[in-house]
């Protein structure tokens, strides 16, 4: 399966691919489990729905409407056939999850930049088979300027709660790919990490209902925090630009420049990669362009670790 991934037509660096274990693919053959019709419930939340209610992508099941204001209809309900909500996806909290970006916090000019962009084509994603980030696309085409204010707003508004635990070592639990996220393996057992960042939902099933609230672990190499937290401060001496100079002194963002500390790792490397081989331009895009195109893969590998460990 993995052999098959391939990276989107673009002159810059061709001749690398992306790292496949920071792009998993929903296996073509996956099936689904059936819904028995259990009303399904997580911990906190007095709501309920089936496994066909939380499985309908034009209508974001809201586990803790208390905990948020009123979401924007746009980001509570789709239009059929292409325009799906963003709480589907990105949670109604907007904390999102290791397959795609949390919206949580990130400031609103910047929001609108990466929706310009997506919009326009300038920024897509490394691997074709991801056809989640190309249906988004096609769904931003069909919202209204009002509409994308509304989802910004609300999303630049919330919070985003401290929900991944690091951690470094050689070896991980045995794992596989069922739907876009890993989990461990149903006969236990360990594989080397071998350079990786291994990032799992602490309660899958609860993962699957959606539940905003659902922690991660996300294994990485030993030194990884270490060497990211020299990378972030110090960068490397005439090849990279310490991280803490655009994005904070914690990496928790400055005005209209994104916070990255608490964030997916896993997510931050797709996009360290993205900025490397050109599939991330549009309006400032280039200092990141620029430092991107010297790091290596085991130094976004450390970056990425060490802005995850960072609370929010």
């Amino acid at each position: 399966m993995f052999a098959a991934l391939c990276l989107a037509a673009t002159a810059a660096g061709a001749d690398e691919a992306p790292p496949v274990w920071a792009y998993p693919i929903a296996p073509q053959d996956y099936v689904p489990p059936k819904d028995d019709g259990t009303v399904r419930q997580v911990p906190g939340s007095i709501r309920g729905y089936t496994l066909t209610e939380i499985r309908d992508l034009f209508v974001a099941r809201d586990w803790f409407p208390q905990a948020h204001p009123p979401m924007p209809p746009v980001v509570a309900e789709g239009r059929k056939p292409n325009l799906r909500p963003c709480g589907v996806c990105h949670r109604p909290e907007g904390v999102g999850g290791p397959e795609n970006a949390s919206l949580a916090g990130l400031p609103a000019a910047y929001m609108l930049r990466q929706i310009d962009d997506f919009r326009s084509g300038a920024r897509s994603t490394g691997v074709k088979e991801r056809a989640h980030v190309f249906r988004m696309i096609t769904g931003l085409k069909e919202l209204t300027d009002d509409e994308i204010r509304q989802a910004v707003a609300y999303y630049a508004s919330q919070p985003l709660p401290a929900r991944i635990r690091v951690v470094e070592t050689d070896s991980v639990p045995a794992s596989y790919v069922p739907s876009w996220y890993y989990t461990p393996r149903k006969g236990g057992g360990s594989e080397p990490l071998a350079g990786r960042i291994i990032e799992m939902p602490d309660d899958e099933e609860n993962f699957i209902n959606r539940d905003s609230r659902v922690t991660f672990t996300a294994y990485v190499p030993v030194g990884s925090l270490a060497l990211g937290g020299t990378i972030a401060r110090e960068g490397s001496p005439d090849r990279i630009v310490a991280c803490i100079a655009c994005h904070g002194e914690r990496l928790e963002g400055v005005a209209d420049i994104p916070p990255l500390a608490g964030r997916s790792p896993s997510y931050i490397v797709r996009q360290l990669y993205e900025f490397k081989h050109g599939l991330r331009g549009g309006s400032m895009a280039e200092p990141m362009k620029e430092n991107a195109a010297r790091m290596t893969v085991p130094e976004m590998v450390a970056l990425a670790a060490y802005a995850a460990s960072l609370t929010p």
